[in-house]
């Protein structure tokens, strides 16, 4: 509605992502003065859920904060009590891990791109309707998502929320006769994968670009998934090169803060608004990309990721998203097929006290974990930072932008549905899990 020159725009449910939230949008006379990604799903406190619990424990707890994710979580959760008790887990064991986070990127970015964000660069209102005059496209999406799955069930025993990653390592590891099935399925998904990148690099994408800090993590030799350490970079080079942090310096550098208008915590980056995801993975460590994975980047016209190309649009991380797809489909059969049983599925992870950091990189971006142990392992502190929270902001400012650059246009102004829908789709371009960003509330309570 507009009064004197004000607009007010409001959706009470956004369509198309994983959770609950809600976008204010105030236009004063031609400027948007106001944006507000409001989440509203409320808090399930997990942090609290974890304090008193043995140090075995946060793997199984928190896989269940998400169901598309899972696996972030328990490889952070695990990261971190290793980091705590001092111990590593190396060599096989460690391949098994990346294996199996390379099924829920696969299962993960597959959902994205075709059940959610497809839909908007097509002109149809959801995935049933694309599936009409689409019917091919959408179910190589999710021969693609069963691929991933297939990798999650294998090494976790169920696709959602698995049951065999322990503290250490597994409670069972496969045989590589085991694994060669899963090598035949993923070899038909990399052919699928590559389908994928030239179908989404085909799409008709609105201009835009994002001047973020860029923050992933980085593992110089490959590209960053299980392990790294924090890195940060800007998409237009406005801060110097490339500047890394010791993991444990995290919440030095990581300020959560609560606004008013939503249930989750808000960051900055020493102070300024950042981008954590594919976009800031890319940035960071695409030359280190399969180079099956780097060559279908550069057809679908993101630059050469071997040379250091940035990708600025936010509307092209779908293409970002499908060639992660490639990389995770080579990698997991990279490891299969160099995978040789390890002669024990786990190692022991005695309890100590102590205080721990573990990070891994979402499909969403740079997920952190930290844990204090009392001596006998009993969890006194737990802290976990989520990739949707720290890109709140970035959001926010995103939307900003595209609806302030369709209200300068001359022509017809937009209306209230078609605003609407350019936010929908600036806020999906960042796949926002919206369960796992609400995870701390301090509550006030008012009384007149």
């Amino acid at each position: 509605m507009s009064h004197r020159g004000t607009r007010v725009l409001r959706l009470d449910a956004l369509a198309r992502v994983e959770g609950e939230a809600a976008l204010h949008l105030r236009v004063e006379r031609g400027t948007v003065a106001e944006t507000r990604l409001r989440i509203y799903e409320p808090p399930r406190f997990f942090e609290a859920f974890l304090t008193g619990r043995g140090h075995t424990e946060p793997p199984d707890i928190t896989a269940r904060i998400c169901g598309i994710c899972p696996v972030a979580y328990q490889m952070s959760a695990c990261r971190a009590v290793e980091d705590a008790c001092g111990v590593t887990v190396d060599g096989p064991l460690a391949d098994l891990r990346r294996l199996l986070y390379c099924g829920e990127w696969i299962e993960s970015h597959t959902l994205h791109i075709y059940l959610l964000h497809a839909p908007d660069f097509l002109g149809r209102a959801d995935v049933v309707e694309l599936a009409r005059d689409q019917r091919a496209a959408v179910e190589r999406g999710l021969r693609l998502k069963q691929a991933g799955n297939a990798v999650l069930e294998q090494l976790g025993g169920r696709p959602i929320h698995p049951v065999n990653v322990r503290i250490g390592g597994f409670y069972r590891t496969p045989s590589p006769q085991d694994l060669r099935p899963l090598a035949e399925r993923l070899r038909q998904a990399r052919e699928e994968a590559l389908e994928t990148v030239h179908w989404v690099a085909g799409f008709d994408f609105p201009d835009a670009v994002c001047d973020h800090d860029l923050f992933a993590l980085r593992d110089p030799g490959r590209y960053a998934i299980d392990s790294g350490t924090p890195a940060v970079t800007t998409a237009h080079g406005q801060s110097p090169g490339l500047r890394e942090f010791p993991l444990r310096h995290f919440e030095e550098h990581v300020r959560e803060e609560q606004v008013p208008h939503s249930t989750a915590l808000t960051a900055t980056l020493d102070g300024r608004r950042y981008l954590t995801g594919p976009l800031a993975r890319y940035a960071i460590s695409g030359r280190w990309l399969h180079p099956v994975a780097a060559e279908a980047a550069r057809d679908a016209g993101l630059g050469d990721p071997v040379t250091g190309a940035v990708c600025d649009n936010p509307f092209r991380s779908i293409v970002v998203r499908a060639v992660e797809v490639v990389h995770a489909v080579e990698e997991a059969l990279r490891i299969i097929d160099g995978y040789e049983r390890p002669s024990r599925p786990a190692v022991e992870v005695p309890p100590r006290r102590g205080t721990g950091s573990g990070a891994t990189e979402a499909p969403r971006g740079l997920l952190y974990h930290r844990y204090a142990l009392a001596e006998d392992g009993t969890l006194t502190a737990a802290r976990i930072v989520p990739p949707t929270a720290q890109n709140q902001t970035a959001i926010e400012e995103d939307v900003r932008r595209v609806v302030q650059a369709r209200l300068g246009r001359t022509g017809p102004a937009a209306d209230d549905e078609e605003l609407t829908h350019l936010c929908e789709r600036a806020i999906r371009n960042h796949d926002p899990c919206i369960s796992c960003a609400a995870h701390f509330l301090d509550v006030t309570v008012e009384r007149p």
